[in-house]
């Protein structure tokens, strides 16, 4: 029985002690014994801004309030805003400026004597130069002009927990007009733009909220978009399918038609070589019969100057060309023709068709479509064609068809 008294007593003892604590904590509000607080902040919310936030609260139904002293930064920053107040509650709703990080706010209300509340601590996120660094644009695998006009757009894969939320496209219409379609982050496959001028550019912007209750919207820096487009018609002509010839033996073989340059060692077949009326018309060479071709071009130039940037040069081919000899497509600058192949380093860039026959014989052949890509800083017309040194001693000889030439603005 004395035991379990003495345990209720030290249970009483501790009550009150603890009710001591809360006294020293609560009595700074109040004088001579009358309490003299006013009412806190509740419910109180941050919203992360740019360099701001945003913060909402309820202001308590106590009519004494008549400002709000926010710090923050160890009290070293502050701002005040006034209260006007009825009976009721109301809500607190304000912007305030701070520096880009994570920022613990300390909130007070006051009465028109000086009388504070409890201090009520909320913490918020502002974002700025270092999170916008630090943002990149939805990545594009292919953006294409096609030929009926219209610009396909391909996306990559792209992280959608980034808080990325879609992206604008800016870019100059057939009408010179600056224009720009949004894309959301959602969006896979393919966009399409219907009207981009030929010879331009994209400008991609990809937009970013860090938080789903962001007040502001953050951009990755605009990144240049090249679009590959078909420039063939625009800058060259006789292309193919279907070459047309300048002049002919009346039989299979001759030279290329205009606007084709063709030099004295490319006819090897008395006096023609180049074409042949095969498929309809190909650029060829053919070395049977003893017929060798050493540094034979064929060759023409664009019919303006191209402007400064990227260009591919594609095209078809069927090849029989055999180890022991090269052709190769080539880009020079200038409208001169293009090199021999002891100056091959001067071009702008090539690329050799297939020559993997094997001596002496038609085989192992290939059809396929090859390409190269050219820079060049500053306008110029630029020379295109092909370059034959093809070994004629033997039957049969090596033999190539060119089918079709494309040139490309990246």
């Amino acid at each position: 029985m004395n035991r379990n008294i003495i345990i209720f007593f030290l249970l009483l003892l501790t009550v009150a002690v603890a009710s001591c604590s809360k006294w020293d904590e609560y009595k700074q509000y109040t004088e001579n014994g009358e309490t003299r607080y006013v009412g806190k902040m509740d419910l109180v919310e941050t919203f992360s801004g740019r360099l701001r936030i945003k913060m909402t609260a309820l202001l308590p139904a106590d009519p004494r309030i008549t400002k709000t002293k926010i710090t923050w930064n160890f009290g070293n920053d502050s701002v005040v805003f006034p209260i006007s107040k009825g009976s009721g509650a109301d809500t607190f709703k304000q912007i305030i400026n701070i520096t880009e990080g994570v920022v613990s706010f300390n909130i007070v209300n006051y009465d028109a004597e000086g009388n504070r509340s409890m201090t009520e601590t909320v913490s918020g996120t502002s974002y700025g130069s270092k999170y916008e660094s630090g943002l990149t644009n939805r990545p594009i695998t292919r953006a294409e002009l096609l030929p009926n006009g219209t610009t396909e757009v391909v996306w990559d894969s792209f992280d959608s927990t980034s808080g990325a939320k879609g992206a604008w496209l800016i870019y100059t219409t057939t009408g010179n007009k600056a224009d720009s379609v949004y894309v959301p982050i959602r969006t896979t496959g393919t966009t399409t733009i219907p009207n981009l001028k030929l010879g331009t550019l994209l400008t991609e912007r990809t937009l970013y909220l860090p938080t789903s209750t962001c007040i502001d919207t953050f951009y990755a820096a605009a990144q240049t978009i090249p679009v590959k487009s078909d420039v063939t018609s625009l800058y060259l002509s006789n292309t193919g399918p279907g070459f047309q010839r300048g002049t002919y033996d009346g039989n299979r073989w001759g030279t290329l038609g205009t606007p084709w340059n063709t030099n004295a060692a490319a006819k090897n077949k008395s006096g023609y070589g180049g074409y042949s009326a095969d498929e309809g018309g190909v650029i060829n060479w053919e070395t049977w019969n003893n017929s060798p071709v050493i540094d034979g071009i064929v060759y023409q130039v664009t019919s303006a100057p191209l402007p400064a940037g990227t260009y591919t040069v594609s095209f078809t081919e069927y090849s029989e060309i055999q180890a022991n000899s090269s052709v190769y497509c080539v880009a020079a600058a200038g409208s001169n023709g293009i090199p021999v192949l002891a100056n091959l380093t001067t071009a702008l860039g090539s690329v050799a068709l297939y020559n993997g026959a094997t001596i002496g014989a038609t085989s192992p052949s290939q059809s396929d479509t090859r390409s190269f890509s050219f820079t060049i800083s500053a306008p110029q017309y630029v020379s295109l064609g092909f370059l034959g040194n093809i070994v004629g001693s033997g039957n049969p000889g090596s033999y190539f068809q060119v089918k079709k030439i494309q040139l490309y603005s990246n």
